[in-house]
């Protein structure tokens, strides 16, 4: 299936269960994960892995793994998902990425790669992104990718900033 990019630095391909370990270093990790409820345990990052080889599967996009262009090192995900929240279905461009690499403009680069192929391969009219009030690094990244702040929404555990852009005008009589 295709995959976003490659970008001037970053390469995106599908995860697979050979990718366990990669995604237990990130997303097992306390500071990556401080915005979720706990760091992923093995069982989870399995979990989350099957997640996304079935959303590749369904709908042609979930979240892929990042690497350098350069190296092949290892650098985090970064994808579109499926997400309801306050019963309205909406496709979220998320990313997380290893500490390493914060601060060098690559999840801006992935994210945008992710809304191109949004728009461009998956024909998709609308990107979002769920941030945590407190997430100021992922506010940034989707105001420079041209994600605005639309509206709170409650979700269980906490309340969320949606942050969205239409990509693609409506066809006529849509």
């Amino acid at each position: 299936m295709p995959v976003p990019g490659p970008t001037e630095r970053l390469t995106f391909r599908e995860m697979t269960i050979d990718d366990a370990d990669l995604l237990v270093a990130l997303l097992g990790d306390p500071d990556v994960m401080w915005v979720y409820p706990h760091p992923f345990s093995r069982d989870e990052v399995q979990a989350w892995i099957d997640w996304n080889v079935q959303s590749y599967h369904a709908r042609g996009f979930g979240l892929w793994v990042l690497a350098l262009r350069d190296s092949g090192d290892f650098v985090g995900e970064c994808g579109l998902t499926v997400q309801t929240v306050a019963g309205v279905t909406e496709i979220e461009v998320g990313y997380q990425l290893l500490p390493a690499f914060w601060n060098r403009g690559l999840a801006t680069e992935a994210v945008a790669a992710c809304r191109d192929f949004g728009r461009d391969i998956a024909g998709l009219e609308r990107v979002v992104a769920f941030i945590d009030p407190r997430n100021i690094a992922s506010q940034r990244v989707a105001a420079k990718v041209g994600l605005a702040f639309e509206r709170e929404v409650r979700i269980p555990e906490k309340t969320l900033w949606l942050y969205a852009q239409a990509i693609r005008d409506r066809p006529p009589g849509s």
